[in-house]
């Protein structure tokens, strides 16, 4: 089998989809290269840093994504100003076509079918916060061109987004000042994803996951899950917690929107979801 040539990007916002532009150049011969030439930015809103890595699966047509021995398996590239790929890689031929597997981060000796993953339970800081990250995409039946080929990949998790309000016994500026910390309850952190699919099903022991905190809001990657119940959030304020129990379904590829109203008469919590989708169900409640 032919070998080839490649080298990878992507681009996009904040959880809205990212496209990968993969430019073949041809050469003299039979063999054309897969080159890649363009830019990605994560879901943090902050572009790819020197040493970060994807991996690309090239499955030719009419073949199925396999653990191994696929067109090219798990080719890595690396991101310098550019990205770079690990060896040479090149079209079959001049007719065959090809699906396209992309994901992030790279890791080597993937599984296919339950490639192994994990959020991080603390996401305080941003580096664990941008480390719970992971995306993938597929694009099919690409036949060998001198055009770009297209690679949409999409937040294979979810993003939780809190915000804190005041009520009653509470001013903007008391609220502001006080000492306080954000937990959500009852989630599981691991996770066993399909990349012939990008469906991740979260496994492990629910734990509490601390968000990190950009500006006023608390954000944290969320492994698609429903929780089983009791305590979902608690927002600690000046040593006195405010609790918010519930069930909740996160949804991959969304962001759900929780407006956290402190009232320090009921020591109650309303929650207000919204999402990138509309969402018409209120899932509001009281807390004690």
């Amino acid at each position: 089998m032919k070998k080839f040539f490649f080298m990878a990007a992507m681009a996009a916002t904040m959880f809205s989809c990212q496209d990968v532009n993969v430019e073949i150049i041809p050469v003299e011969g039979e063999k054309t290269p897969i080159h890649i030439s363009t830019t990605i930015t994560r879901a943090t809103d902050t572009a790819f840093e020197a040493g970060d890595k994807v991996g690309i699966f090239v499955v030719n047509e009419p073949e199925t994504l396999a653990a191994s021995g696929n067109h090219v398996d798990n080719m890595c590239f690396t991101f310098d100003s550019a990205w770079t790929p690990a060896e040479t890689i090149y079209w079959l031929d001049k007719s065959t076509e090809a699906d396209f597997y992309c994901y992030y981060p790279y890791a080597e000796g993937v599984n296919t079918a339950a490639h192994t993953f994990a959020t991080k339970a603390d996401q305080s800081a941003l580096e664990n916060y941008k480390a719970s990250d992971f995306l993938w995409g597929k694009t099919s039946g690409v036949a060998p061109t001198e055009e770009a080929v297209e690679i949409t990949t999409n937040h294979t998790f979810s993003n939780a987004i809190i915000t804190l309000k005041p009520g009653d016994g509470f001013t903007a500026e008391s609220l502001a000042a006080a000492t306080k910390s954000v937990k959500i309850c009852g989630i599981k952190t691991g996770a066993s994803i399909d990349l012939a699919t990008g469906v991740a099903t979260a496994n492990g022991n629910a734990t509490e996951v601390t968000p990190y905190l950009e500006g006023a809001q608390y954000r944290a990657l969320i492994v698609p899950q429903t929780t089983a119940g009791g305590a979902l959030i608690v927002v600690t304020v000046d040593g006195v917690d405010y609790t918010l129990s519930r069930s909740m379904t996160f949804k991959a590829n969304k962001q759900h929107k929780f407006t956290v109203t402190l009232n320090k008469v009921s020591n109650g919590v309303n929650v207000g979801i919204g999402g990138w989708d509309v969402d018409e169900e209120d899932y509001g409640g009281d807390a004690e």
